[in-house]
């Protein structure tokens, strides 16, 4: 009998160790986030990337320009980052809002293939857009390349109070360069003489969070200019968030994880071996009450 009885305590411990492990196999990942004056708990479940592609309906294929900047707009899914490109180069960004967007972007001379692109918050891609094809001629002709302005920070952000450096590289054209800089938030735009082509940084504080339009436009010597739309986020006082390097989300976070999978771990263990000694004593008891040998 007893023979009996021991091996089964010992399955059914087996058993309770392994039920004990699954919560800690599958439970999220929980972290607690501080931050000055606040604490909160986030959390971050991944999911499947967009699977919906915006869509380019303004402007239409085929179309030419001798003025920039230029409107792009459609459709695109819901709570993501629209990101349009220019013959395979960043041209600018803009929050999708009720299921549309809209910015502004400048143009290659000659022909430019547009793509529109959504990402979502975890930077997971949607598919490409149909390509739309459009040409440009410049009105004002030097003989010299076009100036442009490039970054690769399609949103980049910092807590309020704090300061957002962006940094953009501009080239082309003719020197001195007049940059005038409007971050979106009815605060004065910052207006900027460059004297030579090469990497800048904007600096700016935003008093409020919020997600923010950025319009950068650049002009040299002689009357040529460059666009560049962005997203600036002044985050939340408990907002969590990645970088990468298309979009940047500076933060001052610390991070801990929570150990509440190991504390259940380690209940569930003892629980089973309570239940497995418990069940031992029952068993001697009963053999001893009728006169048995305990084992």
């Amino acid at each position: 009998m007893g023979g009996l009885i021991l091996p089964a305590v010992k399955k059914l411990r087996i058993a309770l160790i392994a039920l004990s492990l699954v919560p800690v196999l599958s439970a999220p990942v929980l972290a607690v986030t501080q931050q000055t004056g606040s604490t909160g708990v986030s959390g971050t479940v991944p999911g499947p990337a967009p699977s919906q592609a915006p869509t380019i309906d303004i402007p239409r294929n085929g179309q030419s320009f001798n003025t920039i900047p230029i409107t792009v707009s459609g459709l695109c899914p819901a709570n993501t980052l629209v990101e349009i490109y220019k013959n395979n180069v960043f041209a600018g960004s803009a929050q999708c809002q009720g299921g549309s967007y809209s910015l502004q972007i400048d143009l290659f001379d000659g022909r430019n293939d547009l793509i529109a692109r959504a990402y979502d918050d975890l930077n997971q891609a949607s598919p490409d857009s149909s390509t739309v094809t459009v040409n440009f001629a410049s009105a004002i002709s030097t003989g010299t390349p076009r100036i442009a302005l490039t970054t690769e920070f399609a949103k980049r952000g910092a807590n309020p109070g704090s300061i957002l450096t962006w940094p953009v590289t501009l080239s082309g054209g003719q020197g001195p360069y007049a940059i005038n800089i409007d971050w979106g938030d009815k605060s004065n735009p910052d207006l900027i003489s460059q004297p030579t082509p090469g990497n800048l940084n904007f600096s700016h504080t935003y008093k409020q969070a919020g997600v923010y339009k950025v319009t950068i436009k650049a002009t040299d010597v002689n009357g040529n200019s460059a666009f560049l739309q962005l997203v600036a986020i002044a985050n939340g006082p408990v907002q969590q968030a990645g970088t990468n390097n298309k979009n940047s989300v500076i933060t001052q976070q610390q991070t801990k994880v929570l150990l509440w999978p190991i504390i259940v771990l380690f209940v569930l263990l003892l629980s089973s071996f309570w239940l497995g000694r418990k069940h031992q004593l029952e068993a001697i008891r009963n053999r001893l009450a009728k006169g048995e040998p305990p084992f």
